[in-house]
């Protein structure tokens, strides 16, 4: 059984939710959502990861906000609680990001951090 939360602990700006929404309007797939993840890894020890899934698997957390669809394992929902995630343009390139308040260092990329 999926848990959905109302709440949302993780949560997601307007840009995100926008460049998900477009992103999944392009696959033209109504079950695909934004899986996030965390693995082992990245220069400060764990790094984020981004995916469209359409699977989801019994642990996973599942918000929903407007249509747009998130999934986290349950894993990796312990180390995202009280993220915000973005999606930010710039000359470094376009990508999600995560604000991570549980994060004691993160690397210059972004994409990886400690606890």
């Amino acid at each position: 059984m999926n848990a959905v939360v109302s709440a949302d602990p993780i949560e997601l700006t307007a840009t995100a939710e926008g460049k998900v929404r477009e992103l999944l309007i392009d696959e033209a797939d109504d079950q695909l959502c934004l899986r996030v993840f965390v693995t082992g890894g990245g220069c400060s020890g764990f790094q984020y990861g981004f995916t469209f899934d359409d699977e989801r698997a019994e642990d996973d957390c599942l918000i929903e906000r407007d249509g747009v669809r998130v999934l986290v394992d349950s894993l990796s929902y312990s180390y995202l609680a009280g993220s915000v995630i973005d999606y930010q343009e710039g000359l470094e390139g376009s990508r999600f990001v995560v604000n991570n308040p549980a994060a004691t260092a993160t690397c210059g990329c972004g994409s990886s951090f400690s606890v």
